[in-house]
């Protein structure tokens, strides 16, 4: 007898699903049987422009998979426009069972160069962005008690990088959102989960390749395709995860990780209370051995995708 299809009668929202990332979620997901909303406004990765090419050629890759999908071109990054593209789901299936908040756009510079801006673009799409989609779509999963929720962060907010001062802030609000709304929709049956995705992409394609060793760095990175995320998301969105919630996974070529969330560490105590002096000479020496150093994701992730 052969294997239903995971996502088989699901509905499933992709923001930025043009191309990249998001194009592989929604291949996959219509390869899993779901109908796909493929929402993209088709500007660049800077937030210019604006084009619908991008998601109409990814429509042409569903239908030729033999799925279903609809084209929507709101912004994730207004209120009323997000509401709109839960709306699409509704409107022409019927239903909706997953949304992948995947929708990105960047500035990178360096914080002390950073204009209100660059700062404020970067937020309104990934942090109030993934808001405002997963609101909208709440009142529906609430009422259904059933949904799931995959929501796109970065090791850059996550470990740290240079340059990255409004994304890694963006990304870092986004797993706390993702555990807030685990908490508080867990009593319908509702849950939200992180992916943190490694992949040779639109947004990884500007990496510098000046040295011998930087374009060594960027062949191995080209290993990482888009579509080797694409199955933990699929997964994360049917129902065979509904036991998975709160959790905040990374993938790596063909690794897959679960990623620490914060916890205490040590702690140290005086009865007597502290000064700023036991400060300096008690406290700080003896939680000294849990500081963090000032890495970054690469300095992290420090081998070669596997």
């Amino acid at each position: 007898m052969a294997q239903q299809p995971m996502l088989e009668d699901k509905v499933v929202i992709v923001t930025g699903g043009g191309g990249g990332v998001g194009r592989a979620y929604v291949l996959a997901a219509a390869a899993a049987g779901a109908k796909v909303v493929i929402n993209d406004i088709g500007v660049s990765l800077t937030g210019e422009g604006g084009s619908q090419s991008p998601a109409e050629e990814t429509l042409a890759m569903v239908r030729e998979l033999g799925g279903e999908g609809v084209i929507n071109t709101d912004s994730v990054s207004d209120w009323d426009s997000a509401r709109r593209i839960v709306d699409c789901a509704q409107d022409h299936f019927g239903r909706l069972d997953a949304v992948v908040n995947n929708a990105g756009v960047l500035r990178d510079v360096m914080f002390h160069k950073m204009s209100l801006e660059e700062w404020q673009l970067v937020v309104d799409v990934h942090l109030n962005g993934t808001f405002y989609v997963s609101r909208a779509a709440a009142e529906i999963f609430r009422k259904q008690h059933s949904g799931a929720y995959i929501h796109t962060v970065s090791t850059s907010g996550l470990i740290g990088n240079f340059g990255q001062a409004n994304y890694s802030a963006a990304k870092l609000g986004i797993a706390a959102l993702s555990k807030s709304i685990a908490l508080d929709m867990q009593r319908y049956g509702v849950r939200s989960n992180c992916i943190a995705p490694f992949a040779w992409s639109r947004m990884t394609s500007s990496i510098p390749a000046r040295t011998d060793e930087e374009k060594a760095r960027v062949e191995k990175l080209k290993q990482m395709t888009p579509d080797k995320n694409a199955p933990l998301v699929v997964f994360l969105a049917s129902d065979q995860a509904q036991d998975i919630s709160g959790q905040i996974f990374s993938v790596r070529n063909n690794e897959i990780f679960t990623m620490g969330q914060s916890r205490p560490l040590k702690s140290v105590h005086r009865g007597e209370g502290w000064t700023p002096e036991t400060v300096a000479d008690h406290a700080i020496p003896a939680l000294k051995s849990t500081f963090y150093p000032l890495e970054r994701s690469g300095d992290v992730f420090s081998w070669d995708p596997i």
